[in-house]
């Protein structure tokens, strides 16, 4: 759930890829009759995106669909100003988008397949993956600098980590938003500001755009400790990297990122149903591999990938939330 916002030059190279989806989507629509290519619009990583092309190929889709990536903000955006009148079929995207976009446009179609979810989502979405939140140190530098291992984000804050810390932007990645639902869910508002303030200060120029920048400032040493996503902690101690990872006290906070079909009413609309049951029955063996969180009946992670404090935020994730949320941390960084 790294994610990305793009600059004035990535737009306009993503209108460009547009142009072409619509192109490539026609040339479809004429090869193939009854049903033009499917339009897959998508946030995820590009090993998620992997690992759908791969279930998508294996049922024999290959050559009936066109995968495009965006970044969160922007697909966000096209989903809640287009509502169905946006060019894809289907799109994979972080949940609470996906919610609000329904909320605004009612522009998706009832899944028409038995998911087998652990938990109960809306008819017309089901989750791809699941990103979890934590803190992770280089312990090398720990080591060399003199410093204790930290047990929750406010430990971040203290004095002698200054200048030796990196986490994500809420601005511009929403791994940055499962730091700040922690900090507001142990602290509240109020003491949420100080815990914040001290906490960005001490990150200073490490304030990543990226959700998978912390992880890379710890993994080359630049900082002692950052927060990031827990996986990729847990996979970088596993490679034999210098790296641990810390469940803070506040909690591991996760999203979701869901697949969904956009009303279409067409031939097209009935492939993107089949496609999307075969992400969900087919792709999640990989992708589960990579995302290592429990989604459906009978999927199983190994200890390693167990946070030991997962919680919920209170409130519905929403993107009114999420700009709330923003907002509190534009005022108190």
């Amino acid at each position: 759930m790294s994610k990305r916002i793009k600059g004035f030059k990535g737009i306009m190279l993503s209108i460009v890829a547009l142009s072409l989806v619509f192109t490539l989507a026609g040339c479809g629509n004429k090869a193939s009759g009854d049903a033009s290519k499917v339009v897959i619009l998508t946030n995820a990583d590009e090993e998620a995106v992997a690992s759908m092309e791969t279930a998508l190929k294996g049922a024999g889709y290959e050559g009936q669909y066109i995968f495009q990536s965006l970044g969160t903000s922007e697909l966000g955006g096209k989903l809640m100003a287009e509502g169905d009148k946006i060019e894809a079929n289907l799109i994979t995207m972080s949940s609470y988008f996906v919610e609000s976009a329904q909320e605004k446009h009612d522009m998706f179609k009832d899944l028409s397949f038995t998911t087998n979810a652990l938990d109960s989502y809306p008819a017309y979405y089901t989750p791809i993956l699941a990103n979890t939140g934590a803190i992770f140190v280089n312990t090398a530098v720990l080591k060399d600098k003199g410093l204790a291992m930290p047990t929750s984000i406010k430990d971040l804050t203290k004095p002698e980590f200054k200048g030796l810390v990196s986490v994500p932007n809420i601005m511009d990645s929403s791994t940055g938003w499962l730091l700040v639902q922690a900090i507001i869910s142990q602290y509240g508002e109020e003491e949420g500001k100080t815990v914040l303030h001290d906490l960005v200060a001490n990150v200073g120029p490490h304030l990543e755009s990226s959700g998978s920048g912390p992880i890379k400032k710890v993994k080359a040493g630049e900082v002692a400790a950052g927060f990031g996503l827990r996986h990729q902690a847990v996979l970088a101690k596993e490679e034999g990297a210098p790296i641990d990872y810390v469940d803070p006290t506040e909690g591991n906070f996760s999203l979701t990122e869901s697949v969904a079909v956009v009303k279409k009413d067409d031939a097209t609309t009935e492939l993107a149903m089949k496609m999307a049951e075969t992400i969900i029955k087919d792709a999640r063996k990989d992708l589960i591999t990579n995302y290592p969180v429990a989604l459906y009946k009978d999927e199983t992670v190994s200890d390693i990938h167990k946070p030991a404090h997962s919680m919920k935020f209170v409130k519905p994730l929403t993107v009114e939330l999420l700009e709330q949320h923003q907002q509190f941390f534009k005022e108190n960084k």
